[in-house]
């Protein structure tokens, strides 16, 4: 079984009028199950690099008559790159985005930023290469290293989710 995003969204209690930064949010699918999961109320903003993802995501969410997301191009691994305000996000999504950054303590760093106190980050990540399904062997990030990167940046962890069979999941909470 792949990761589900809506499995995933589901465990992190999202609450009505909470605010969500999908970090490398791509083609949206957790921003859209974040969406969902507010009942039209609060805000996803969903950001990455790639302006034609962003595009893709916007279409879907008017379709789908979605209008609590906000896509902004931006860069998730430079401080004040998601253009977010500091202490404004209830949770941040880092999922399936890790392998990717070059700069995962900046990635880390700019998500601690934009969370509120004891905000939480989702972090769901490969948990292997898989023959080419996955990320690049050298690219896959162990579980371990995810944990010890957070919890030596000002995070504690919170619990350990099931993320699907190739994927494992945390939810980590800001000190």
């Amino acid at each position: 079984m792949f990761s589900d995003p809506v499995k995933n969204v589901e465990q992190c209690g999202i609450q009505v009028g909470q605010e969500i930064a999908d970090f490398g949010s791509g083609s949206g699918h957790y921003s859209i199950a974040a969406a969902r999961a507010l009942m039209a109320t609060g805000r996803v903003y969903a950001i990455d690099a790639q302006k034609d993802l962003l595009t893709k995501l916007k279409n879907t969410a008017a379709k789908d008559g979605l209008y609590n997301i906000e896509v902004i191009w931006g860069d998730i691994e430079k401080e004040n790159g998601t253009k977010l305000k500091s202490a404004s996000a209830d949770i941040v999504f880092l999922c399936n985005v890790l392998f990717q950054v070059e700069d995962k303590k900046g990635t880390i760093n700019e998500a601690k930023r934009v969370l509120k106190p004891a905000g939480k980050v989702l972090v769901v990540d490969w948990t292997d290469s898989f023959g080419g399904l996955g990320p690049i062997p050298e690219h896959v990030m162990k579980k371990e290293t995810v944990k010890d990167l957070f919890l030596h940046h000002g995070f504690h962890l919170d619990r350990e989710i099931f993320a699907g069979s190739h994927h494992y999941g945390f939810i980590f909470k800001k000190l």
